[in-house]
């Protein structure tokens, strides 16, 4: 009796020292989770009850428990480096199973998806065409290199003001090479639907008639309509067009893209004082953009960045929990799949209830506390020891009870 009660306490520190030795072993591996053996006791019970002598039948080991604890988050030069700060799981696809993890080393594969060591995918919510994101399904995330796609002008606004005290140009016959023909003049790119920049100049000339001036808008050269008013009252605000719009004629650039339709806003121009002043120039077109970058926010929102300036979305990480995460069942390469005893997976998005934040450039160390773990490595020593010399204490007393004559 005295044997097999030795012998599961020493199985059991046996279990404690292997527990502490694989934390040991893991502790510069990227989002692995401690674990703690927990033990109970062994007792005979009978139909009838205990017997107030009865002794116990030695321990057992009652659970590997896994510590879900944050570990500290460790910066590096990676954009595709991400750590949780807080709960949750990266999800991600093991050829089409998923698959949870802490550990955030990813880097691109030869199609541009995003994997880990494993080549497993990283699973995101897929970008709607209305803007947001589709948080009802999930979707490998994949790092496009096409270019972006350009933008033709179609809207531009001038914010100037142009000289209250200006004089009729002293050449009656406007033409865009005489600077005598025409008051003053501003120019801004324009682009066309296949990502061409042309100049668009606007000249203004000084009319007869209090506050009124002259427009006319030329492109890379060429007359765009005819002449438009401006009209401004007494005290410098503009007046006509009443909106501050004017609408020009199609023009078809030469490179073969399609007819530009330009609306120049004038709503915020005035005419004050006697300086010439543009204080703005803005337009809505841009030309076409290649990959720069990849930005990665804390709600995990992926943007791929291009040199036109322009970020497209291309989804937001996707985040898991468990009601158990104790129950979950552990895989190798620090990751777990989802059990009965885990509850079905919640999916959501960082920084929303019950969900960390996502942080790029990073990744978030073991969380083994190696001074916790080198001092509970002496008591299971300590543990194994004891019951060693149980052993060779029974061994002796048996031995005794065999010598007696």
């Amino acid at each position: 009796m005295t044997f097999r009660l030795a012998l599961s306490g020493l199985n059991a520190a046996s279990a404690d020292l292997g527990v502490t030795a694989n934390n040991i072993a893991n502790t510069a591996t990227t989002g692995f989770k401690s674990s703690r053996a927990e033990f109970a006791e062994l007792f005979a019970v009978s139909p009838q009850g205990v017997a107030s002598t009865a002794i116990g039948n030695g321990v057992r080991v009652a659970s590997v428990a896994q510590q879900f604890s944050q570990g500290s988050i460790n910066f590096t030069d990676n954009s595709l480096d991400l750590a949780i700060s807080g709960t949750g799981f990266f999800t991600v696809s093991n050829g089409g199973a998923l698959q949870y993890t802490r550990a955030g080393a990813f880097k691109t594969n030869a199609d541009g998806y995003v994997v880990n060591a494993q080549d497993q995918r990283l699973q995101v919510y897929p970008p709607t065409t209305t803007g947001g994101f589709n948080t009802g399904t999930l979707s490998d995330l994949r790092l496009v290199t096409a270019e972006s796609a350009p933008q033709a002008t179609s809207n531009a606004e001038i914010v100037m003001n142009l000289p209250s005290d200006a004089t009729v140009p002293t050449v009656a016959v406007f033409d865009p090479a005489d600077a005598a023909s025409y008051t003053r003049a501003t120019s801004m790119t324009v682009y066309d639907t296949l990502g061409a920049a042309h100049t668009a100049t606007s000249y203004f000339s000084k009319d007869a008639a209090a506050g009124t001036w002259d427009t006319r808008l030329y492109v890379d050269g060429t007359a765009v309509g005819p002449a438009q008013q401006l009209v401004f009252s007494n005290t410098g605000v503009l007046t006509a067009p009443a909106n501050g719009h004017l609408v020009f004629p199609a023009y078809t650039p030469a490179t073969g893209a399609a007819a530009m339709n330009l609306t120049f806003d004038y709503s915020k121009a005035t005419q004050y004082g006697s300086t010439f002043g543009v204080n703005s120039v803005t337009q809505d077109g841009f030309t076409t953009g290649r990959l720069i970058g990849m930005d990665i926010d804390k709600s995990g929102v992926v943007q791929a960045r291009y040199t036109n300036g322009r970020a497209t979305p291309l989804g937001q990480v996707a985040l898991s929990n468990f009601a158990n995460t104790n129950g979950l069942q552990h895989l190798a390469d620090t990751s777990w799949a989802e059990s009965f005893q885990s509850g079905q997976a919640l999916h959501g998005q960082a920084g929303t209830s019950g969900f960390g934040l996502v942080q790029a450039g990073a990744l978030e160390a073991s969380n083994v506390d190696i001074t916790a773990q080198l001092v509970n490595m002496i008591t299971a020593q300590r543990n194994f020891q004891a019951n060693a010399q149980m052993i060779s204490t029974s061994d002796q007393i048996t031995q005794t009870i065999i010598n007696i004559r």
